[in-house]
């Protein structure tokens, strides 16, 4: 399983940050972006909860 973020699709609610800051953050613009090795935490509950809690879809689960 893997996770990705579809940064032309992200609004910048920070969910994603919030949930999981272990795995995602911000740029500077407010765009979610993973972490280095957050792909690898793809089958986290926190993952999974952001993935949930994006408003607009932007966390990809892939797998």
């Amino acid at each position: 399983m893997g996770v990705s973020v579809a940064t032309d699709r992200c609004i910048g609610a920070a969910m994603c940050a919030m949930t999981a800051p272990e795995v995602f953050t911000q740029d500077d613009d407010g765009v979610g972006q993973l972490l280095p090795g957050g792909s690898e935490r793809a089958g986290d509950p926190l993952v999974e909860e952001a993935a949930r809690a994006c408003p607009v879809q932007a966390i990809i689960l892939h797998g």
